[in-house]
């Protein structure tokens, strides 16, 4: 297996705006532009790997500005960190209006993507070669993600029961709550 840069791995796909895809108020649904986000990932991953692929996680996600059904919508996906078979993407998200010629950065994310192989275990993806200080900037970000979503992980398997009841009680005291607690 060799070496891959990041370029070998970049991918983008544009895709008409239809009603179909709109929601209650006329715009593009979040999760439509969920499952596209995940479908680039995907081929930006499978393209990188040369390995089937599956999400891990979608570590951030930010709605920037609308999508309306007529847009042209761009997705831009990069391996931004490797580790032993999983692959960070970074994902930009832009939108064009073909009758104005108004272009805009709409939604930016974050996917963990994981290699698998023909039995459906683990598979090694290639070395990520890093060839200038963005993609530099973007490796150490991808690996500060990685650990924070374990520390995140972490946090979020505490057996809830396992709280002190004073602890959960102040929580809620001081939360966006009321308690009417009956035993």
């Amino acid at each position: 297996m060799s070496n891959k840069t990041v370029s070998e791995s970049e991918v983008t796909i544009t895709e008409l705006m239809v009603p179909h895809y709109a929601n209650f108020s006329g715009k593009v649904h979040g999760g439509t532009l969920l499952s596209m986000m995940d479908k680039v990932a995907y081929v930006c991953a499978t393209k990188y790997s040369h390995c089937y692929c599956v999400t891990v996680a979608v570590e951030r996600v930010e709605f920037m500005a609308p999508v309306e059904v007529g847009d042209l919508v761009s997705m831009s996906a990069s391996v931004n960190y490797v580790g032993r078979s999983s692959m960070i993407i970074g994902i930009r998200v832009d939108s064009f209006k073909p009758k104005t010629g108004e272009s805009k950065h709409t939604n930016s994310c974050i996917f963990t993507m994981v290699a698998k192989d023909e039995n459906g275990k683990t598979a090694t993806v290639p070395t990520l070669i890093i060839e200038n200080e963005r993609q530099a900037r973007r490796f150490v970000k991808g690996k500060y993600i990685k650990g924070k979503s374990k520390e995140e992980h972490q946090f979020l398997d505490v057996e809830i029961d396992n709280v002190p009841m004073e602890e959960v009680l102040e929580t809620c005291r001081n939360g966006n709550c009321v308690l009417q607690l009956k035993d």
